[in-house]
């Protein structure tokens, strides 16, 4: 208010002299310094007790009068564009006033607008902060930044400043800010788009589930077993491992979800648990275990149980059973020989009475004993024969024959076992 009352006072006595206005840049840019001069070029040294002021549209600038007949502009801004002039004040209250200069600031138009983002490369940890940076390569005045999330170009936020930079924050990263995203910037003269940049949320695996299935409700040996392991969450992709009673037995990778299948074809080993495992490089995570108990096939279990039966007879037998065992291989021998040298035939079955109450009746078997050899000490071994009708022979001698080739492969294996040569056991035999 001061200065303009001042002006309006000294008006009629302000009469322009030689006092120059001089602006340097002449053409100054927006975020410049201009240096305003009153120069009075006429003017001796010794005349040289003036103030000065400055002016913009009748307004005064800086302190006001003073010494020094400068006036730095540290920034010039568009709305900084007008009319200005200075004038000088002598002792005597004298006013000297410059010629009107017009100075008019030029806005430079933004240019090169980009996006990045922090942490680099757009890949960030879900619950991580991520920042993203609008930048301008040029551009003065208040230049207003606007950030757009996906294709339809949803606003998130706007910022208006003084500057070439500005940042839009997402303080905690979730997997729904996984998205494409661009800023942008316009001063003024038209908005300039940056272009778009992928934003990808690493997220770590979860707990996996292990699924296994079965050709049928109970499983048995040699049915072929899937095992599916999938985590619901993580980011792809994903390895899967899978494990049987910690063992691994192979491993399958998934690239872009839906999880991961093994196949095992079943055998009487793999009863037990199984567990897999999911990684994808931020960290692994095991399944719970499964148990699996499957069946296995009768034909195999009663193989088994065949030979326990006969390995616990030898074993609960002992003794006794050997020597049974070598008196009927010394019956089949005796007989072999029998054959081969008359005159070592055995003789002639002894008819011998047995304590029967009632005699047999016709066509029943009629057992007759006969003493055959003495073996050791007072030891006696007897043969037992049959008479049979010749109708029932044929059949009796092929059971027989049957028996005796499946009891002496029997009686060969444990022997062998028992370390008896096959020397041993031919005269056993």
């Amino acid at each position: 208010m001061l200065p303009r009352l001042l002006l309006l006072i000294c008006a009629p006595l302000c009469e322009p002299a030689d006092l120059l206005l001089i602006v340097s840049p002449s053409h100054p840019t927006e975020g410049s310094p201009v240096t305003l001069t009153c120069k009075m070029p006429s003017l001796r040294s010794s005349d040289a007790q003036f103030q000065f002021c400055f002016f913009r549209d009748a307004q005064a600038l800086g302190p006001g009068w003073s010494s020094s007949p400068k006036l730095q502009i540290a920034n010039m801004w568009k709305e900084d564009s007008g009319s200005y002039w200075c004038e000088a004040q002598t002792m005597a209250s004298k006013v000297l006033r410059s010629w009107r200069s017009q100075i008019n600031v030029h806005r430079v138009p933004v240019a090169d607008v980009s996006l990045e983002t922090q942490p680099p490369g757009g890949q960030v940890m879900e619950g991580d902060r991520l920042v993203l940076i609008c930048s301008v390569a040029m551009g003065t005045g208040d230049i207003t930044f606007l950030w757009y999330k996906g294709a339809i170009g949803l606003n998130l936020q706007t910022k208006t400043q003084r500057s070439l930079t500005a940042e839009y924050e997402i303080p905690t990263a979730r997997e729904s800010d996984a998205e494409q995203y661009y800023c942008v910037a316009e001063n003024g003269y038209g908005p300039r788009p940056s272009g778009l940049v992928s934003i990808t949320v690493r997220i770590p695996v979860s707990r996996p589930i292990l699924m296994l299935r079965a050709p049928r409700a109970q499983a048995v040996v040699g049915d072929v077993l899937k095992l599916h392991c999938e985590a619901l969450r993580g980011s792809h992709p994903i390895l899967y491992w899978f494990y049987h009673e910690d063992v691994i037995l192979g491993s399958s990778s998934a690239p872009s979800g839906g999880g991961a299948s093994f196949n095992l074809s079943l055998t009487a080993e793999h009863s037990g648990n199984y567990s897999c495992e999911a990684n994808n490089g931020l960290g692994a995570q095991r399944s719970e275990e499964v148990t699996l108990n499957f069946t296995v096939p009768t034909g195999a279990r009663s193989n088994h149980l065949t030979s326990g039966v006969i390995e616990g007879l030898l074993g609960t037998l002992g003794p006794a059973t050997v020597a049974l065992l070598f008196c009927y291989g010394l019956k089949r021998k005796i007989g072999r020989r029998s054959t081969r040298d008359p005159l070592r035939s055995l003789p002639s079955p002894v008819p011998q009475e047995f304590p029967y109450l009632n005699s047999p009746t016709p066509g029943q078997l009629q057992p007759t004993y006969e003493n055959v050899n003495v073996v050791s000490g007072h030891d006696v071994y007897s043969l037992v024969y049959y008479n049979q009708p010749e109708q029932e022979s044929a059949a009796a001698e092929t059971l027989g024959t049957h028996m005796e080739d499946q009891v002496s492969l029997d009686i060969y294996s444990r022997l062998r076992k028992a370390n008896i040569t096959d020397v041993d056991y031919e005269d056993a035999m």
